[in-house]
């Protein structure tokens, strides 16, 4: 087992027992993944862009009918500290501006933990802190919300989890969003980052009391099968 197939096992393991739910992490695993809805042979795997994605169907579940190239995931209530991110999003020659992707994003709370709101049904698996984009004719894209915490008492990094669905092309996970002063972001798990996209480790400044960083993405960039 690979570094990066161990550290998925662990946090499917975590939030297993924290959400009394089936794993949300984006996988490399066979067997049990499902995308659609629907058991993905390995042979469909293969030809599918990205490979395996589990839980990559919930970004459908609660989408808005109208995205913007900005969102606001937390309530005014919620607790954090405030963090804005921003970038563009860019063809696979990673210099043409790529509109109308769509950029699914979400991530833990305050303490570490995918809460949901207490009726909430539609992707509840992933929480409340969750929000969509899509890029305007200049690529750009822009999320508010909270620095999520690291998972209780478990040695990953904080992370936010993005998800692309391009126009023409099934829905695909990238790198997650760390954070470069993240203590738990040692040595050893930058070395285990697939670059998918493009470097997900993110340099933030306070801004006023809000983190600010800036991540752009590339399309197709270490995605396997893209075409």
């Amino acid at each position: 087992m690979n570094h990066q197939t161990s550290r998925i096992a662990s946090r499917r393991q975590f939030i297993k027992v924290a959400s009394f739910a089936v794993p949300v992490f984006p996988s490399l695993l066979f067997g049990a993944l499902k995308c659609n809805n629907s058991p993905l042979s390995v042979a469909q795997l293969q030809t599918k862009v990205g490979g395996g994605c589990d839980g990559c169907e919930l970004i459908y579940e609660g989408m808005p009918k109208e995205l913007h190239w900005q969102t606001k995931i937390t309530p005014a209530s919620e607790p954090g500290e405030p963090l804005e991110i921003s970038g563009i999003i860019y063809q696979r020659d990673g210099k043409t501006p790529a509109p109308n992707v769509i950029l699914y994003v979400y991530h833990t709370d305050a303490k570490g933990y995918y809460s949901p709101f207490p009726n909430q049904t539609p992707g509840r698996r992933h929480g409340h802190l969750r929000g969509w984009m899509k890029t305007n004719a200049k690529g750009e894209y822009q999320f508010t919300s909270i620095r999520p915490a690291a998972y209780p008492n478990r040695p990953f990094p904080a992370h936010i989890h993005p998800i692309i669905k391009e126009p023409d092309k099934n829905e695909y996970w990238i790198d997650e969003y760390v954070f470069d002063d993240d203590p738990l972001l040692t040595k050893a798990e930058r070395g285990k980052v697939h670059n998918r996209g493009g470097s997900g480790i993110m340099y933030l400044k306070k801004q006023n009391g809000v983190w600010v960083g800036k991540r752009d993405i590339t399309l197709g960039l270490n995605i396997p099968d893209y075409r």
